[in-house]
């Protein structure tokens, strides 16, 4: 893991920042140590609370990592109905921290990730945050896209294609390293499956690329809002219904039976009875939308298939001594247990 040393040079921040934002001597930097992509520096300035947002140190792929892509659609999005943080600069200069990146205001409140917050434990306010969670969703969906200028921001034919073409390609690569520890034959079918059953047309629209609970800053107080949407690093202009899917896979219902692995991805408080449900998720969806959500069963394989190629890609890392996180070692079994959860939502036997 990289530490603070390997990702930010003290001295030539601080020149940059105070040509933008003028002399200060209250200066600090943090390493916030969540999250497996891009890093996340906390910077104190002066009275101001700041996030850098660059690339992990060494080289990385250009479309994994492009945080001057995630700027663009953050700062295209500040004057819209989708909560994101205020954008403060950007820079293409190396010679500042050794890559790309950009700075934002930072935002008060909470990320959930497995623990519900003892601020929202009531009835009420349970519903309210999957109700918070598909408004916002469905904002992002109708952002107009060449009103802010993000009509050029990817290319929407197709995508759901390219999204079944790309992690099969992925699960291709990660075989070559895992395929001598444990084969997952379930996964050639189920990418065959998707093969045969991808939509004939889609909705085009501004898509997230990593939609669910943990990728969003709830806002202090009570009741539930969202003060802004996290880690826009894989948004494109695609078919909004893969985002849905995504945001159903990380949402238990009580019927669920989880899994110690689920228990280590999704937040299982969100099975109470007091939660929305997926269906309910879905419905409010639609009435926020305008849109009939077709084709469900496709896009909840889609989302098993994406978060399973991506625990086979983690667990050949981890075959490579390239990782001893114990997330990446538990995918010799995760794989193959997602494999079979995406079977039973082919075969009817997981209700939509």
């Amino acid at each position: 893991m990289a530490d603070e040393a390997d990702l930010v040079d003290r001295d030539r921040l601080r020149t940059f920042l105070a040509a933008r934002l003028g002399e200060t001597e209250q200066f600090d930097v943090e390493r916030h140590d969540q999250g497996f992509s891009n890093e996340t520096l906390f910077v104190t300035w002066g009275d101001r609370d700041l996030v850098i947002r660059r690339p992990p140190p060494g080289e990385t792929a250009d479309t994994a990592h492009d945080v001057l892509r995630e700027y663009e659609v953050v700062h295209a999005l500040q004057d819209t109905d989708v909560p994101v943080p205020t954008t403060v600069a950007e820079s293409e200069d190396t010679d500042v921290m050794g890559c790309p990146f950009y700075v934002m205001e930072r935002l008060e409140g909470d990320v959930i990730r497995f623990v519900e917050l003892d601020r929202f434990a009531d009835a009420d306010a349970r519903r309210q945050v999957g109700e918070e969670m598909v408004d916002t969703l469905a904002a992002i969906h109708t952002v107009d896209v060449e009103s802010v200028g993000l009509e050029d921001f990817g290319t929407p034919e197709g995508f759901a294609q390219r999204q079944v073409d790309r992690w099969t390609e992925q699960f291709e690569w990660a075989f070559e390293e895992t395929t001598a520890e444990r084969e997952v034959p379930a996964i050639h079918r189920i990418g065959d499956w998707l093969d045969d059953n991808v939509p004939d047309e889609s909705a085009h629209a501004l898509v997230h690329g990593d939609y669910k609970l943990d990728n969003v800053i709830f806002a202090p107080g009570t009741p539930p809002e969202i003060g802004g949407v996290l880690d826009w690093e894989m948004s494109t202009l695609g078919d909004p219904l893969c985002d849905l899917g995504w945001l159903l896979f990380f949402w238990p219902d009580p019927e669920d039976d989880l899994s110690p692995l689920m228990q280590t991805m999704a937040p299982s408080f969100t099975a109470d009875e007091d939660y929305l449900t997926r269906g309910e998720l879905v419905e409010r969806y639609e009435d926020q939308t305008g849109v009939t959500v077709e084709n469900q069963r496709f896009y909840r394989v889609l989302a098993v298939y994406k978060m399973a190629a991506l625990g086979e890609m983690f667990f050949a890392r981890y075959l490579m001594g390239n990782s001893d996180n114990t997330l990446y070692q538990m995918m010799e079994d995760g794989v193959p247990t997602m494999a079979d959860h995406a079977v039973e939502i082919i075969e009817g036997e997981r209700p939509l």
